[in-house]
């Protein structure tokens, strides 16, 4: 054990003479958490709209500011024509046209169907449809308060009609906040890349400066090297997820409802396996670009695509479903969500525990075996 620390030691204190390298560990982690948590946000308000008036009625004007009250559309300019509206979306003023023909206002007061045209930039699909869909709720529900504010004017009773009622009860996330989603999601990835980056770095410029000989000639068991090299990454990758998680629950307002020691125990099971794929990687480069460029694009790239963090395994195909269960971030993805979202404890995550357990002892040994291999 004397030994083990001896290499413990050296590897923090190789750290901090690395002056480059003290900013990338403390300080791109936090810097990394805030921008994205401000960046990372699907939430769709103020849509920005163009609006073309060509009937001017008091329906045309009533259903304005219906779309403009509702919180999700902003008028943003006005046009003559309906041609008008593609200069708006082509130059990305606009995102949204909406048209309402002539002749509106007489077709709802002669009860007659009355169109309106609703002009979308699909560019980004995503917002497009959500656009669509608060479009449509508001179109269905003017019809009805159309009625009901005639009714009144005339001095007669709005009649009660039965109806079904949707009275919904959103768990976990009442307010449906796309950074709730986001942000720990945003916590995985950087610790991953993290950790990976820098197990993989350090073990590759010990061979890119020349000292790797003389580790190996040094009375140190591989052992006792692989474990005073990974060790001190691991309690950076921990200390990074302390200080990460307080970025996300001070700065971001994301609530953690299970156990943070939880968390960190949970999250140091992930953290062998992002630690073997970083060994694993040294072992095939020969200097730090290679390390890099290697970790980049073997490992963290189909990790966060194929892990649900971003986007949703359900919808891939089948075949690429198949392959997801071989990536760890996939299960540390429903430990982390979890743990902060539904205040899940062991009893659930058990099976994503034992599955990372296992990853991380395979990958750590195969990796340790090949670095084994070089050392002979």
């Amino acid at each position: 054990m004397r030994v083990l620390w001896r290499v413990i030691v050296k590897e923090f204190l190789q750290i901090r003479r690395d002056r480059k390298m003290i900013p990338v560990i403390f300080v791109a982690p936090i810097v990394q958490i805030t921008v994205f948590g401000f960046a990372v946000n699907t939430d769709v308000t103020n849509v920005p709209t163009v609006l073309v008036d060509q009937d001017r009625s008091a329906a045309s004007r009533y259903l304005v500011s219906r779309f403009v009250e509702s919180g999700y559309f902003e008028i943003v300019g006005t046009g003559e024509r309906a041609v008008e509206v593609d200069r708006w979306l082509v130059t990305s003023r606009a995102q949204l046209g909406l048209v309402i023909g002539e002749g509106f206002g007489r077709a709802l007061a002669s009860s007659r169907p009355a169109s309106v045209q609703l002009v979308v930039d699909g560019t980004d699909a995503a917002s497009a449809n959500i656009a669509l869909g608060y479009a449509s709720a508001l179109a269905r529900d003017f019809g009805a308060a159309v009625l009901a504010r005639r009714l009144r004017a005339a001095g007669a009773s709005v009649p009660a009609v039965g109806q079904a009622v949707l009275v919904p009860r959103v768990f976990y996330n009442p307010d449906l906040k796309s950074r709730w989603f986001y942000v720990p999601a945003v916590l995985a990835m950087i610790l991953m890349i993290m950790t990976m980056l820098l197990s993989a770095m350090g073990v590759v410029r010990e061979k890119e400066i020349g000292t790797m000989e003389q580790l190996i000639v040094t009375p140190i068991r591989p052992w006792q090297l692989l474990v005073g090299k990974l060790l001190p990454f691991a309690l950076i990758g921990l200390f990074q997820m302390c200080v990460a998680t307080a970025v996300t629950v001070f700065g971001f307002g994301v609530p953690l409802r299970g156990s943070f020691a939880l968390l960190l125990g949970l999250t140091t099971l992930f953290v062998l396996s992002t630690l073997g794929l970083g060994l694993l990687v040294s072992t095939l480069v020969q200097n730090q670009q290679q390390a890099m460029m290697g970790a980049v694009f073997a490992a963290m790239v189909p990790m966060i695509y194929l892990s649900g963090l971003i986007f949703p395994i359900e919808n891939m195909p089948r075949a690429i479903q198949l392959v997801t269960y071989l990536i760890p971030l996939r299960y540390y993805a429903e430990i982390i969500r979890g743990v902060f979202l539904r205040g899940s404890g062991i009893g659930v995550l058990w099976p994503e525990a034992l599955v990372l357990l296992g990853m991380g002892v395979s990958i750590l040994t195969v990796a340790s075996l090949r670095f084994r291999k070089r050392l002979d």
